[in-house]
């Protein structure tokens, strides 16, 4: 009955187009305070998810080839300096020295671990995350997160250990 010029069928059509996109647009503007609400998650979590399963056992040396580490008095800074070096050069990618990350922070180690755990974590990740239950729990913590050999030898490993001594909380 009603005979639609060329011209209002494009109206019709532009309008629609235009509630459509509207209605996205209020999608999105959904969205964008769902994803502000799982930011605000992700800020409020420091500690892993199972962080309460991670036992601290200052006497396990781990599985490697350090058994005894003693740390002097003060810090060599020689040797402190160049662990920061490697630091930033090899584990940047999954450490922050102040916070988690995809593997857990530095700063305070020392409250939770031994010298000695540190250095063979840090030189046989694979086997102490097969065999020692530190690193096993750790690993589940970080998402079954491994933690990858660098090929870091004794004395770089003792550098970093070093540096890991200086950090403050």
């Amino acid at each position: 009955m009603y005979k639609y010029t060329s011209l209002s069928i494009a109206f019709i059509y532009s309008l629609f187009f235009l509630c459509f996109i509207s209605s996205c647009s209020k999608e999105k503007k959904s969205n964008k305070e769902t994803i502000h609400i799982g930011t605000k998650k992700e800020e409020k979590k420091t500690e892993p998810q199972n962080a309460s399963t991670i036992p601290v056992i200052l006497d396990n040396k781990g599985i490697g080839p350090i058994s005894s580490i003693t740390f002097e008095d003060h810090v060599n800074t020689e040797l402190s300096d160049r662990g920061a070096q490697l630091f930033k050069a090899k584990c940047t990618a999954c450490h922050k020295a102040q916070k988690n990350m995809i593997g857990p922070p530095m700063v305070g180690i020392y409250k939770k671990r031994s010298p000695e755990w540190v250095m063979n974590m840090i030189m046989n990740p694979e086997e102490m995350v097969k065999k020692d239950p530190v690193a096993m729990a750790l690993f589940k913590a970080y998402n079954n997160t491994m933690m990858i050999n660098q090929n870091i030898t004794e004395e770089e490993a003792r550098a970093l250990a070093e540096w890991f001594r200086i950090l403050k909380e």
